[in-house]
C-alpha cells in the first residue's frame, strides 16, 4: 500500500539534503518532485497543486532552527498536509440509535457485500453489537448466497426474502424483523452496477427515504484510482452519504483515492479493507496513514492489533511456565496462532519505522509458519512437550511426515531452546529478588 508513492516522496526530500537553509529554489525542486510523485499516484491534478502550494507557502514562512535539516522540516510539513488531505481527525461511524441502521453503496464489484460482513464482525465482537445483515441486492442471486455464507462464517444473522424483487419492501421489512429478533444493528447491501446509472441512483434514494438509515457508507475500490474518486462525488451528489471505505488497500494500488477522495466530496474516509479475511478491516487515521506513507512506521496500530489479541490470563499462565522452564511446542503454537490473527505480516512489518522500506522487495508469505507448523504437528503429544527425548530416530520420521527435512526439524529446535532460554532469562530477570545477592 502505498510503497510506490513513499518511495518517490523519499526521493523528493533527498533533493533538500545537505542544504543548509531552505529557499523558494530549493523549495520549488522538491515540490515540483511531489507533485509528479502525487500525480504518478492517480491524486487528483487539482488536489495535488493545492497540496504542494500549501506546503510551499509553510514551508517559505518557517524559520528553520539550528537543530532542525531543512530536508525534515520538509518532511514535518509534508506529513502534517498529508494527514489535513486526508482528513486530520479520525471520524467514528453512527451507531447509538436502538436499532441503528447502516445503508452501504457503491458499484458492483467493490466489495460491499464482503465488507458488509467484515463490519458485522468487527462491531459485534469489539462493541458488543447483536448485527443483522439484510439482503437488499436482489438481481444477483450470487450477492444473497455470499451474504449467507459470510453471516454464517462470523455467526450473524441474515435478512433475505426469496422471491421478493422489491429491495425498498426487504429493507422496511428487515426493521421489524431486527427488532423481533433483538437485533441493535442492521447493515443493509444493496445493489450496484457496473457504472453509475439512474435506475440503481433513484433505488437506493428510495430505500435511504423508506428507513431513514443512521448511517451511510460509500464502498469504493481503491485500485479504481481517480475513477473512483469521480463515483463518490456522483453518489455524494444525490446520497449525501457519511462516509467513504476503501477496500482493497492491500492490492496493487497507488493510493490516489485515499489522498483525493476527501477533498472532492468533504466526506471522511472511516474504514479501509486491507485483504481477504473477516478480520481485515480498521478505522482509517489519517494521522497514521500519513506515518506509513513517508515511511515513519504505525506503532500505535501495531500496539492496538497485538492488545486485541492479548489475553491476560494466558500471559500469566504463560509466564509461569516460561520461569519454571514448562514451555513446550503447544505454548509455541498457540504464540503463532495469535500473531496469525493480527493480519498480513507484511502489513505488521510495515507498521515498524524504517522496516517497511526495508522489506518492500521482499515478499513475506502469509503462510510463512506453515513449514513451522508442519514439523510441530507432525509430533507426538509427548514429543511437543517434551522436546528434549527428539533423537535422531524421531526427528527423520517428523521430517518425513512433515514434508521437510531433517535440517529444518533441527533448525527449529535449535531455534525453540534458544528462544527458551532467551524467554526464561527475561522472565526471571523481573522476579523480585533475583539477580540480587544473598546477604550472608
Amino acid at each position: 500500500m502505498f510503497e510506490n508513492l513513499s518511495d518517490r516522496l523519499d526521493r523528493s526530500f533527498k533533493l533538500l539534503k545537505g542544504e543548509g537553509r531552505i529557499t523558494e529554489i530549493n523549495v520549488a525542486e522538491t515540490l515540483k518532485d511531489v507533485r509528479k510523485a502525487l500525480l504518478d499516484a492517480d491524486v487528483n491534478y487539482k488536489v495535488a497543486k493545492q497540496f504542494t502550494d500549501t506546503v510551499k507557502e509553510k514551508a517559505l514562512g518557517q524559520d528553520v532552527l539550528k537543530a532542525v535539516k531543512p530536508g525534515q522540516l520538509m518532511v514535518k510539513i509534508v506529513h502534517d498536509e498529508l494527514a489535513v488531505l486526508m482528513g486530520g481527525e479520525t471520524v467514528d461511524i453512527n451507531i447509538k440509535s436502538n436499532p441503528s441502521i447502516i445503508l452501504m453503496s457503491g458499484l458492483q464489484g467493490s466489495g460491499k457485500t464482503t465488507f458488509s460482513g467484515k463490519l458485522a464482525k468487527m462491531l459485534k465482537s469489539k462493541r458488543g453489537k447483536h448485527p443483522l445483515l439484510v439482503a437488499c441486492d436482489v438481481y444477483r442471486p450470487a450477492a444473497i448466497d455470499q451474504l449467507k455464507v459470510l453471516g454464517e462464517q462470523i455467526e450473524v444473522p441474515v435478512y433475505t426474502e426469496e422471491g421478493n424483487k422489491n429491495p425498498v419492501q426487504i429493507a422496511k421489512n428487515s426493521i421489524k424483523f431486527a427488532k423481533d429478533k433483538g437485533c441493535d444493528l442492521i447493515i443493509i447491501d444493496t445493489a450496484g452496477r457496473l457504472a453509475v446509472d439512474e435506475e440503481m441512483m433513484n433505488e437506493i434514494e428510495a430505500i435511504k427515504k423508506a428507513i431513514n438509515p443512521n448511517e451511510i457508507l460509500f464502498v469504493v475500490d481503491s485500485m479504481t484510482g481517480q475513477d473512483a474518486v469521480n463515483t463518490a462525488k456522483e453518489f455524494n451528489d444525490r446520497l449525501n452519504f457519511d462516509g467513504v471505505v476503501l477496500t482493497k488497500l492491500d492490492g496493487d494500488t497507488r493510493g490516489g483515492a485515499a489522498l483525493s477522495i476527501r477533498s472532492v466530496v468533504d466526506k471522511p474516509i472511516k474504514f479501509v479493507g486491507t485483504g481477504e479475511k473477516m478480520d481485515a478491516i480498521d478505522p482509517f487515521h489519517p494521522t497514521r496513514m500519513a506515518d506509513r506513507i513517508l515511511g515513519m512506521g504505525d506503532i500505535v496500530s501495531l500496539v492496538e492489533k497485538a492488545q486485541e489479541q492479548y489475553d491476560e490470563e494466558e500471559a500469566r499462565r504463560l509466564q509461569k511456565r516460561i520461569a519454571k522452564n514448562q514451555f513446550d511446542f503447544n505454548d509455541f503454537l498457540s504464540q503463532i496462532a495469535q500473531i496469525k490473527k493480527m493480519g498480513n505480516l507484511k502489513d505488521l512489518a510495515s507498521m515498524i519505522p524504517g522496516v517497511g522500506k526495508a522489506l518492500k522487495d521482499i515478499d513475506i508469505d502469509d503462510d510463512a509458519f506453515k513449514s513451522i507448523e508442519a514439523i510441530i504437528h507432525s509430533m507426538t503429544p509427548e514429543e511437543r512437550t517434551n522436546p528434549s527425548i527428539l533423537n535422531g530416530s524421531r526427528r527423520a520420521r517428523i521430517a518425513k511426515g512433515s514434508g521437510t527435512s531433517v535440517q529444518e526439524v533441527n533448525k527449529l529446535l535449535k531455534q525453540f531452546e534458544e528462544t527458551r532460554k532467551m524467554m526464561k532469562m527475561m522472565t526471571t530477570s523481573k522476579l523480585p529478588g533475583k539477580g540480587m545477592m544473598k546477604k550472608k
